[in-house]
């Protein structure tokens, strides 16, 4: 139990395509939090007919999660003891309340931690561990920055106003906060994967890099779409699979967002893929992911900051 806290890859598993709408609505302490992502007014191309581009950008996505959700709204209250409390009294209650760490406290400050299964007899200051500056966290830090404290420890500790209060576990990353923030993540990588396609191989000069099959199948989604007076380009129903496929065979775009052997690409894709579809059915997004989950937040940030820059120089006119 978390100390104090509570497949396979497949074509179309989660469902996705680029007219999307993510709207997700959270009750956090007073207020209800929305966030949208969603594409920016529509412009012209040369054919007259509207076309989507992108608003939200990794900096924005950054930008609310420090300034909106952060540590403390997946953070548990850390229970804590008088140093001088005998070290049995203290490991029954912990016991009693599953709790397999506690902070210890000298003159009202918490000054440390001891973990239920090593607690001794004698005074409780006899099993406390010091913190570590790496197990510290503040309350306001963005939720990555959890990602890189649990890498090394587990829990981490969290001040509030500067003084430890507070526990975050692995088990928390489970939280919707955490879910909201990868899963944006995610569609920000597809939304910016679109957005290169069409800067790099206009006109569906990707039709090659796709299976007949899937392009059919794209095909069908998009005539569906057209039925209904929606104003679509086939790129905008493939799914997140056929836009793997495009990037790993594109050398152009591997080149571009600088991704390196076509191996590596491939995997780190599906990565993310599997990662969206467990989000997407509300699955275990931590079991047989970590630490690698670490490595794998980090890359898709990187590769997220890399599509915007190869998307910047493209509009800027550089290749």
């Amino acid at each position: 139990m978390p100390p104090q806290s509570a497949a396979a890859s497949g074509c179309g598993s989660g469902g996705s395509s680029h007219d999307w709408r993510l709207v997700v609505s959270l009750r956090f302490f007073p207020a209800i939090l929305s966030v949208r992502l969603l594409p920016e007014p529509f412009s012209v191309r040369a054919s007259g007919k509207p076309m989507k581009h992108l608003k939200s950008s990794l900096s924005d996505l950054r930008h609310f999660f420090s300034h909106t959700i952060t540590v403390r709204d997946i953070a548990e209250p850390l229970a804590s003891f008088d140093a001088d409390q005998e070290g049995k009294d203290v490991r029954a209650v912990l016991e009693k309340r599953n709790f397999d760490v506690a902070g210890v406290r000298h003159e009202g400050i918490t000054v440390g931690f001891v973990r239920r299964t090593e607690i001794a007899d004698g005074k409780l200051r006899r099993s406390m561990h010091d913190f570590t500056d790496g197990s510290i966290v503040p309350d306001t830090a963005p939720l990555s920055v959890v990602f890189g404290s649990l890498g090394g420890h587990d829990p981490a500790f969290v001040t509030i106003l500067g003084k430890v209060g507070a526990i975050v576990s692995r088990g928390d990353l489970q939280k919707a906060p955490v879910r909201m923030w990868l899963f944006s993540l995610v569609s920000l990588i597809e939304m910016q994967l679109v957005r290169l396609i069409r800067d790099h191989h206009p006109n569906d000069s990707w039709l090659p890099f796709v299976s007949p099959a899937r392009v059919e199948s794209a095909g069908r989604r998009h005539r569906d779409r057209q039925k209904r007076n929606e104003e679509t380009q086939l790129i905008d129903c493939l799914q997140l699979c056929d836009k793997r496929d495009i990037l790993v065979k594109s050398t152009l775009l591997r080149q571009a967002v600088a991704l390196g052997p076509k191996d590596d690409a491939r995997n780190l894709l599906i990565e993310v893929e599997e990662l969206r579809n467990d989000l997407a059915h509300a699955n275990d997004i931590i079991r047989g992911r970590w630490p690698s989950m670490i490595d794998l937040v980090a890359r898709m940030e990187a590769l997220l900051g890399a599509m915007e820059r190869a998307g910047e120089r493209k509009s800027r006119g550089f290749s």
